[in-house]
């Protein structure tokens, strides 16, 4: 870790954090603070993916819905209409959009063949946006004078590593830059993130080997056919065996790269000396 102590962390004119976690859990909350405090530069993961990495599957994927449209086909064909994500920090759907559900066409879901493409995608375009982060620190210093740096990870980070592995490239890469901060969550708020999905079911990136096993248990439990599958069903049934797939490498990654703060604690931070104060007590907790 690039802080060993409490004092090495207060003492360190350039804080650089990267918060990983449960989407739902307050990075990206946390994260807008440091912003908006002036002295933060705020690097979003998802966004560097939407953007740098996967826009130009997303265009493609909304002008492929245009070319069945009579009048927008025509106006595509002659460069008449410009079509592109309007992507933001706090607004992914572009990329949600595109990552999509399996299941029944009719329904919005996507072949499980196109899917597990769209994932590969998303897990290639992951590890590169993660990579890109210490470039991203010392164009955040040299361009616009930042010292303070807060990486905003997505919630799917652990699931393109191997935190048991003292050599894996990304975090190698991440934890020579910045201390990795684990936002965990309590049975309380699992059950909250758990109650917020079953309302409005969103895409989700799985760990391809996870996904392949909860696909087919799923088809054979209920003794269906891919096709036949409703999606916000089959990601409804599969979300809490996320979680739980999520939980432990999650506090692998903390305890061979990093420390651990609760969802708890960051719901009480107000500002960046507030954040500076609790990671100050996570180190002399570790």
């Amino acid at each position: 870790m690039i802080y060993q102590t409490a004092q090495d962390w207060r003492a360190a004119k350039a804080k650089r954090v990267l918060l990983f976690g449960m989407s739902g859990l307050g990075k990206t909350h946390v994260s807008n603070l440091l912003r908006d405090s002036g002295g933060w530069f705020h690097y979003s993961v998802d966004y560097r993916i939407g953007t740098r990495y996967m826009g130009e599957l997303i265009a493609d994927n909304f002008k492929r819905e245009a070319m069945k449209v009579p009048l927008l086909r025509e106006l595509l064909m002659t460069d008449s209409v410009y079509i592109a994500s309007n992507i933001t920090f706090d607004n992914l759907a572009p990329l949600s959009t595109y990552l999509g559900k399996p299941g029944d066409p009719a329904r919005g879901g996507l072949p499980f063949a196109e899917y597990q493409l769209r994932q590969d995608q998303h897990r290639t375009a992951e590890i590169a946006a993660l990579l890109d982060t210490p470039h991203f620190i010392s164009r955040a210093h040299e361009l616009y004078g930042y010292d303070s740096f807060v990486c905003d990870s997505g919630g799917s980070i652990c699931e393109v590593v191997n935190p048991e592995d003292a050599n894996d490239p990304v975090l190698t890469a991440l934890s020579q830059n910045l201390l990795l901060v684990w936002i965990e969550g309590s049975e309380a708020s699992t059950a909250d993130l758990i109650r917020r999905f079953d309302r409005a079911p969103k895409p989700i990136y799985y760990q391809p080997e996870f996904l392949t096993e909860i696909w087919a248990r799923y088809l054979d439990q209920n003794e269906m056919a891919e096709a036949d599958v409703n999606p916000d069903a089959f990601l409804r049934w599969g979300y809490a065996q996320v979680l739980a797939h999520r939980q432990p490498r999650y506090a692998a990654m903390a305890r061979n790269w990093g420390v651990t703060v609760t969802a708890a604690e960051v719901a009480q931070v107000r500002d960046a000396a507030g954040l500076a104060d609790l990671i100050a007590l996570a180190l002399e907790r570790r």
